[in-house]
């Protein structure tokens, strides 16, 4: 068995994936409609969008197949994510690189599998919508075509997923994007009786910047700031931009100890990230805190607007010392 190449641009990739937030979310109609017009066009028993992640293969929707998942080792659309066009298999079982692959030997049995790169942008493939037989088959030139189109109606969604949730210059979660995945965890922190807590980022004297050295320097100033949001942060953190350069973070399971330690590893960030890209005007923000015990009966707008007003009175402070 032959096991997929791992993209020179994995990273990148990886990135794009996890602010999509598509991973591990509930089937929807809009891509189910597809695999369904799949299958039923092209008379194959299993039609997939499956979408590769760092160490599997995870089924955004799937026909003719039970399982969510796979190991991306032995997945045939990591190979597929390695190059633009399609990535057809016409008989497994006489194919060096498959033919002892446990998908092959064992169920589902693959023999033949075509599949269509889903890129999120050019050179950045996330996944497939692939075909799969458990007997030989040939694509003629239509079926290609169509298969083609197919994978295109699924790449629309897909950007439609990332324009409703996401900012288009820092391409993390917009205020939208962020309610709807903290609204998510607040229900879970219930559940589990956690804490949630909020912090609130104003960037300092970012006006200037724009006025000074222009628009492009200010958005410059706000995907660094934002990639450092990513990095820095807990991966159960939830970061987003609520709007201009108003930034927020919510965090939970965490005491205000916990808090201050995760907002301070992130500042010095911010500091090493001004040394690094050595501009003639610093990065900075202002920080604001709000910390719930019990969270049942409180909402989001409300915790945030509580982090919103201790920013502010820090911003207030620092002026007047």
């Amino acid at each position: 068995m032959q096991p997929p190449k791992i993209p020179k641009n994995e990273a990148e990739r990886l990135h794009a994936l996890k602010a999509l937030k598509i991973l591990d979310t509930s089937h929807e109609e809009r891509f189910d409609r597809v695999t369904r017009m799949a299958k039923r066009m092209f008379g194959v028993p299993i039609s997939l969008v499956s979408i590769v992640d760092e160490d599997r293969q995870w089924f955004k929707s799937a026909q003719g197949l039970d399982a969510t998942e796979t190991p991306r080792e032995v997945s045939f659309c990591g190979h597929a994510i390695n190059q633009d066009g399609l990535f057809i298999v016409t008989n497994a079982l006489e194919d060096e690189r498959f033919f002892d692959n446990p998908l092959v030997t064992g169920s589902p049995n693959v023999c033949f599998y075509a599949g269509y790169p889903l890129k999120l942008r050019p050179g950045v493939n996330l996944g497939t919508l692939c075909l799969i037989d458990s007997k030989p088959r040939e694509m003629g030139e239509e079926d290609k075509l169509l298969l083609e189109d197919l994978g295109a109606m699924i790449e629309q969604e897909i950007k439609s997923v990332q324009m409703a949730t996401l900012d288009e210059l820092t391409s993390i979660s917009n205020r939208r994007g962020f309610l709807t995945l903290a609204a998510h965890a607040q229900q879970v922190c219930i559940r589990k009786k956690m804490s949630m807590a909020f912090i609130l980022l104003d960037l300092d004297d970012f006006k200037p910047i724009n006025d000074t050295y222009g628009h492009h320097e200010g958005d410059f100033a706000l995907i660094q700031f934002a990639d450092v949001m990513q990095s820095t942060f807990r991966e159960s953190d939830i970061v987003g931009r609520l709007g201009g350069d108003e930034f927020v973070v919510m965090l939970s399971d965490i005491g205000i100890e916990g808090v201050d330690i995760v907002l301070a590893r992130f500042m010095a960030a911010i500091e090493d990230l001004n040394e690094a890209i050595n501009k003639p005007y610093k990065i900075a923000c202002s920080a604001g805190i709000a910390l719930f015990s019990d969270v049942e009966d409180k909402s989001l707008e409300d915790m945030i607007e509580g982090a919103d007003k201790a920013m502010y009175e820090n911003k207030k402070r620092m002026k007047e010392g």
